[in-house]
């Protein structure tokens, strides 16, 4: 029955039929359907990244940071066939409080680095994501007004998805796309202070640590270990009235980095004082990282660097793919809810149930084998 309103049992109550629907106005009109982005191949993605065509780059970066298997086999064959032509950049990570002025440092810098030493200039900026939702905002374009539309700059907010306390699993990957689409000079923005300014250091030639002023960081500074990391460090917002504050920050900073053993590279790190808002003090500091540059060049170090880099992702890579092969086995998925109850029951200890999961797992492969 349409309206069982209308049943004999609910008398006294009526429902009365909608007001039918005009006819469409232009009835040769048909609704096309949204069309499907054609899938490149990988000899398509690569000869494009080559050329420089930003769209594709972007879909080529798409690819990469997609969990579907499918995705990943043929993100991966690209990234193969792009090596040969990365490699030829400047990678320089950039991280600080939030609030420190990162993006708006990052405009000015952009724009600074493109006028006096030309070239092109990738930004891949890590946004938090959501632990509840998953999401990402991705706005850090909205805050860099004038490196955006900049014909020779490429911005990439990437969402963290929680993977290496905040840089984006995949950033490493995207740096080579970038490389081999022609861009010399590599921005890697972090979320903030944290886990992730270890993953940004083991992927980028120098890092920039960004402070404030009178926000008692000089002494948090010291115990995060943060600044055994920064090559340079510098401190924002020096003007108006917060000119002595932050000359006063820079002397602590200096002070503290005195208590440190020597850096690896040999080279001493520099605090300077500068103003993302006004435009004041970036020469000097562009001027500190080119000097860093050809001071490890000098010495071997930045290759050294690049060397140990690649090891140490090869290891990252070798260890998420265990892990990912330990989560998604169909047994160890059936087993560890009933390992969780044990522990939660108090019948086991965490350290016993993680011991008899991977029994189970490597039990498994051994019998396969």
């Amino acid at each position: 029955m349409e309206h069982p309103e209308n049943n004999e049992a609910y008398k006294g109550l009526t429902v009365n039929k909608g007001i039918e629907q005009p006819s469409v106005v232009n009835p040769y009109l048909k609704l096309r359907k949204k069309p499907q982005r054609r899938q490149y191949t990988a000899a398509e993605y690569v000869e494009g990244i080559v050329k420089g065509d930003i769209t594709v780059l972007s879909q080529a970066v798409t690819l990469v940071e997609s969990l579907k298997p499918e995705h990943q086999v043929l993100a991966q064959e690209v990234i193969e066939k792009c090596l040969p032509y990365s490699g030829n950049s400047v990678r320089i990570g950039i991280s600080g409080v939030p609030g420190a002025g990162k993006s708006t440092s990052i405009d000015v810098f952009g724009l600074h680095v493109l006028q006096q030493y030309g070239g092109k200039l990738a930004v891949l900026a890590i946004d938090p994501s959501s632990e509840r939702s998953k999401g990402s905002i991705l706005g850090d374009k909205t805050r860099m007004e004038k490196l955006s539309v900049h014909p020779d700059s490429f911005i990439r907010p990437s969402p963290a998805a929680g993977s290496l306390g905040g840089v984006a699993r995949k950033t490493r990957e995207t740096i080579i796309l970038c490389e081999a689409a022609g861009f010399d000079k590599i921005f890697v923005e972090t979320v903030g202070v944290g886990q992730s300014e270890t993953a940004v250091h083991s992927m980028v030639d120098f890092f920039l640590l960004i402070q404030l002023a009178g926000t008692g960081d000089e002494l948090q500074g010291i115990k995060r270990g943060i600044m055994e990391m920064a090559d340079g460090i510098i401190i924002n917002k020096a003007d108006g009235s917060n000119v002595e504050k932050a000359k006063l920050a820079a002397t602590h900073f200096r002070n503290a980095l005195r208590l440190f053993p020597p850096a690896e590279s040999g080279w001493t790190p520099e605090v300077l004082t500068y103003s993302g808002f006004y435009g004041l003090g970036i020469k000097e500091i562009w001027d500190m990282v080119y000097r860093y540059f050809d001071f490890v060049r000098a010495n071997g170090y930045f290759q050294y660097r690049r060397n140990e880099q690649a090891k140490y992702w090869m290891y990252e890579t070798i260890n998420e793919h265990l892990r990912d092969s330990f989560y998604q086995n169909p047994t160890i998925a059936a087993e560890l809810p009933l390992r969780e109850q044990e522990v939660l029951g108090g019948l086991s200890t965490s350290f016993t149930a993680a011991k008899k999961l991977l029994d189970t797992y490597f039990n498994e492969l051994k019998n396969k084998a």
